[in-house]
């Protein structure tokens, strides 16, 4: 008995794919495995600079968030967001902490160009306490992995060409 899979195969071995909890990872195989009796499809996806894989089941996949590198439009709104002005709202570092993380945590480029905006602090400005910096530098990192895939350069050549737009601005 074949059955057809009811859903169109989105990924492929091979291909950059972006988790919105976990950022930029690689399709390294979509396979069927039995889980409790049922035989899922699972798309593997491997996070190498967190040693980590994950099995997502084929079925759950637009659900959970997975998606395929932003186009350019959703990148070029992400660069133009971080040339933008700092909006830094008057609440307890507590709930922006919180707004931030759920912003990183959405996995759209624009809104973690928004956290890394209004966190970015020139040399002339007060110096960041520890969980901006830890805020700061995740969010930094995670548009950098996407956009270092997206440019098909090094993480540290993207993190430098964000920098450097954050610094222009």
């Amino acid at each position: 008995m074949n059955k057809k899979t009811p859903y169109k195969l989105a990924f492929s071995s091979g291909d950059y794919v972006v988790y919105p909890v976990h950022g930029v990872g690689k399709v390294s195989d979509i396979t069927k495995q039995k889980v409790a009796g049922t035989e899922l499809d699972l798309i593997v996806v491997n996070f190498d600079k967190d040693k980590m894989t994950l099995r997502i089941p084929l079925a759950k996949a637009e659900t959970t968030g997975l998606r395929q590198i932003s186009s350019a439009d959703v990148m070029e709104d992400a660069l133009t967001t971080l040339k933008g002005k700092a909006k830094v709202k008057k609440i307890m570092w507590s709930r922006r902490a919180q707004e931030y993380e759920s912003k990183i945590n959405s996995g759209s480029p624009v809104a973690i160009a928004e956290v890394i905006r209004d966190l970015h602090r020139n040399e002339n400005l007060a110096e960041q306490s520890y969980s901006e910096r830890q805020i700061y530098e995740q969010a930094l990192d995670r548009l950098a992995n996407e956009y270092a895939v997206f440019k098909n350069i090094a993480p540290a050549e993207a993190q430098k060409a964000l920098l450097d737009i954050l610094t222009k601005a």
